[in-house]
């Protein structure tokens, strides 16, 4: 559907003007997906962190002329052709339009809540109801006050039924989704601990949630959560309601039996007089709890329980991330067979363009059938084409039985097309690839895992899994307890503290990073080839290493008269003017630095000289984390404060300061200064203990052997452990050349297998060590986690007596990245 600009000021109340008629089908709010100029409006937000208003001259010079503003900036006085709809604030405006839209439309629409299984349950409902209707549904987990408006906006003529999550983690928010949703269908998943922290109570929180049905006809929701149950009556749903149960048969419907064959479950079930079962792929209580809540809504909308029961023994399981591996012959990977929809495809197509960074990697999209569209295969892959053509894609490889049919549409320099997978892996093609970025879109049917197998390097089972929506959530929690105006340096230094420098790097740079620091000239021109073009401070540069500070662009910090010199001399040597360093000053660490009373010579140095600018001036804090060392702490800050400002009167043009790191930024966040620098807290960990931060990183690997020990004999190298009991020794794929320090052997450390902690029994070996799991149920191939969310990396540093740096940077080369995004 499109809309005028009349029409939307209409809708937002404003006075109507003799703007021009520009029809608009796209609402956009982040500035870096934008696709088609003409035909969208932008919603400048403002949160803690950003304002997109700064981004709207951008915009304005790629085409777009249509913008939601709550304030108006001088610089826009030219832009007499584009229509600036001010309104109070742009996110209610957002939201006031698409619940103007959703009202356009009198069809059924599921609104989904709960805790957990939110995404999971969306997605059953659409594979259980995709034969019966043209669905539209939330992409990924679009369930925010920003993610539902956007979601709804997909609402066009051909809809016939909507399905939609809601997320709240505040109070009051979901009475603002609710009007953008409402919902004729309401089902509540379990109710969990997550986003607990702003509530009051679970039961606050179980009525926030209920907001979102006060409206629907009909609400499904497990009645044997008793707390769930009293808010229902407290807020008088009870007459709209649907339950079900597994205790009560007065129940709408009646769970008789559970039974657990296999990889199947079976479940059994009446609603009214009428009995049948059904039977899901899975075993797991949650997956178990989810299709019960499924069924409800299926029979609900009168679909056949013999359709039911065929669709339910087909449900796929629901990847809930994309990620991003490294390929054979200088690939990168981007799997996504997450759902093959047209939206999915526009968010993995994003997704590809912010990881296009390096310009010598040709961008390629494996493309299969885009299945249930629900509009017509000409116009859908006409729609998908313009999509691709806009990305940038250069190669197209199309597999199914519609896509071939309409290879015209796509105008790619390079493009194939075949009928299945096996054909596509039969023709060899895939051997071709050389320095390509690699997204794999496909619907799960054509099993393009079997391509990802293929095409990916494989270096070692273990793997390094790195959460790039945790870094972005680290490196936001941090921006939002500093002043807008002051400038982050993130710390990329050691390969990302073992997380990947590269794929760090290019997070933050599409986040808008202002500086990444590296230790040494090597890791900063690494990244230059990649193509980060953020400006880059180098920790410890060398004296003879200018030449590739000069040519990679490279930022030094300058930290004694000797580094100093010598690069004065070089700049004038090369005839180089205003080249940018950054002033290390010694405070009290004594590590590096120009000490306090060496200020006026190295001033008098740097302004007799024109090759030099100073950028920065700085110092480290040595025991920020530390209450017992607070009076140190401020001291430092004291002398740093005269020395910086001794300097920044020196010269008469700007120099930021710094001193704050990430400990500093979580206790000293009011001292004023232009700059602070994120190191460890960026990867999910507090020096400081502060709650809020997100996990990263989490090492994983598998279990290559159980056996069966009698008491009293020993494990491993040396015999240094002789086993007091029978026991079950697990043998992992992880030693001491993968990064695991041999100090964790004979009981120290331990892993995580299915939920329970196994100590490490005997010597840790090079390439592999032993765990006891006598008191777990593991098999054979079983998930072990060495760190994560569960067993934090700071538990295992404790253990030890080492700090959570060492463990994370200790990770071996060998050990696969594998990076995730929700």
């Amino acid at each position: 559907m499109q809309y005028t600009i009349q029409e939307i000021e209409a809708i937002l109340g404003l006075p109507l003007s003799k703007r021009k008629a520009d029809k608009i089908t796209i609402l956009l709010t982040d500035s870096r997906k934008l696709t088609l100029p003409a035909e969208t409006l932008f919603f400048a937000l403002e949160t803690k962190n950003n304002d997109a208003h700064l981004f709207i001259g951008e915009l304005y010079e790629k085409g777009v002329r249509n913008f939601v503003v709550s304030k108006v900036l001088p610089e826009w006085g030219n832009f007499d052709d584009a229509n600036f709809l001010k309104v109070k604030n742009s996110l209610s405006a957002l939201q006031k339009m698409a619940a103007y839209h959703r009202k356009q439309f009198d069809i059924p629409v599921i609104g989904i809540t709960g805790s957990n299984g939110k995404t999971i349950v969306k997605e059953w409902l659409y594979q259980l109801l995709e034969g019966n209707y043209n669905i539209v549904r939330s992409p990924r987990s679009y369930n925010s006050q920003v993610g539902v408006p956007l979601s709804v906006w997909q609402l066009d003529g051909e809809t016939e039924l909507g399905i939609f999550e809601a997320g709240i983690s505040m109070p009051d928010e979901m009475e603002k989704l609710e009007p953008i949703i409402r919902p004729t269908i309401g089902v509540l998943t379990k109710i969990g601990e997550a986003h607990q922290e702003n509530f009051a109570s679970l039961q606050q929180k179980i009525m926030e949630k209920l907001a979102l049905f006060v409206n629907c006809d009909v609400f499904i929701f497990d009645e044997d959560n008793h707390l769930v149950s009293e808010c229902v009556d407290q807020m008088v749903l009870s007459q709209k309601t649907f339950t079900w149960s597994r205790k009560n048969r007065d129940a709408h419907l009646y769970i008789s039996a559970v039974k657990r064959e296999g990889e199947k479950t079976v479940i059994d079930y009446s609603l009214l007089d009428f009995n049948d079962s059904f039977t899901i792929p899975f075993t797991d209580e949650a997956s178990i709890e989810n299709a019960i809540s499924c069924l409800a809504v299926a029979l609900y909308l009168h679909i056949l329980p013999a359709n039911i029961s065929l669709r339910m023994a087909m449900l796929e399981p629901v990847a809930m991330r994309l990620d991003v591996r490294k390929g054979k012959e200088s690939c990168i990977i981007i799997n996504d067979t997450y759902n093959s929809d047209i939206n999915s495809i526009k968010i993995a197509l994003d997704f590809q363009q912010q990881r296009k960074v390096d310009r010598h990697l040709k961008k390629t999209l494996i493309l299969s059938d885009i299945l249930q569209a629900g509009i017509p295969p000409k116009l859908l892959y006409k729609k998908v084409a313009e999509m691709v053509e806009q990305s940038g894609v250069e190669r197209i490889i199309g597999i199914g039985r519609d896509i071939p049919v309409y290879q015209d549409l796509f105008s790619m320099p390079e493009k194939s097309f075949y009928q299945t997978t096996d054909q596509f892996i039969s023709s060899g093609e895939w051997k071709q690839f050389d320095h390509e970025l690699i997204l794999l879109k496909g619907a799960r049917r054509f099993h393009f895992e079997q391509i990802g197998a293929l095409i990916e390097e494989r270096i070692h089972e273990t793997m390094l899994e790195v959460d790039l929506d945790a870094v972005v959530h680290n490196f936001n929690f941090y921006k939002s307890r500093l002043q807008s105006n002051v400038k982050l340096v993130c710390m990329v230094k050691a390969n990302g503290y073992g997380a990947g420098a590269v794929e760090i790097a290019k997070t933050l740079q599409y986040h808008r990073c202002d500086y990444l620091a590296v230790a040494v000239a090597e890791e900063g021109i690494q990244l230059r080839k990649e193509g980060i073009s953020l400006p880059l401070i180098v920790l410890n540069p060398e004296v003879n290493g200018f030449e590739e500070l000069f040519t990679a662009d490279l930022e030094p910090e300058v930290y004694n008269f000797r580094i100093l010199e010598a690069f004065i001399k070089e700049s004038e040597r090369r005839g180089i003017t205003d080249y940018p360093i950054h002033l290390k000053i010694d405070t009290g660490m004594h590590r590096l630095g120009f000490l306090p009373e060496q200020i006026p010579e190295m001033i008098t140095m740097l302004k007799k000289q024109k090759g030099l600018k100073v950028r920065s001036v700085f110092s480290h804090l040595s025991a920020s984390e530390s209450w017992h060392f607070d009076d140190f702490t401020h001291r430092q800050m004291e002398i740093f404060r005269k020395g910086a400002d001794e300097i920044g009167k020196a010269f008469n043009y700007p120099v930021y300061k710094h001193i704050l790191n990430s400990a500093g930024m979580e206790r000293f966040q009011d001292t004023k200064w232009d700059m602070a620098r994120l190191g460890i807290g960026l990867y999910g960990i507090s020096a400081s203990g502060l709650p809020g931060l997100k996990n990263v990183c989490t090492l994983k690997t598998t279990i290559l052997q159980i056996k069966n020990v009698l008491s009293n004999e020993t494990i491993g190298y040396g015999r240094k452990e002789k086993l007091d009991r029978d026991a079950r020794i697990a043998t992992i794929r992880f030693g001491y050349a993968d990064g695991l320090d041999r100090q964790f052997g004979n009981r120290k450390g331990k892993v995580l297998i299915n939920g329970q902690y196994a100590p490490i029994v005997g010597n840790v070996c090079m390439d592999l060590c032993m765990v006891d799991v006598t008191d777990i149920e593991a098999r054979e191939g079983d998930t072990v986690i060495l760190f994560g969310e569960n067993l934090s990396v700071i538990e295992l540093a404790d253990s030890i007596g080492t700090i959570p740096y060492e463990i994370l940077t200790s990770i071996s080369q060998r050990v696969k990245r594998v990076y995730i995004k929700e």
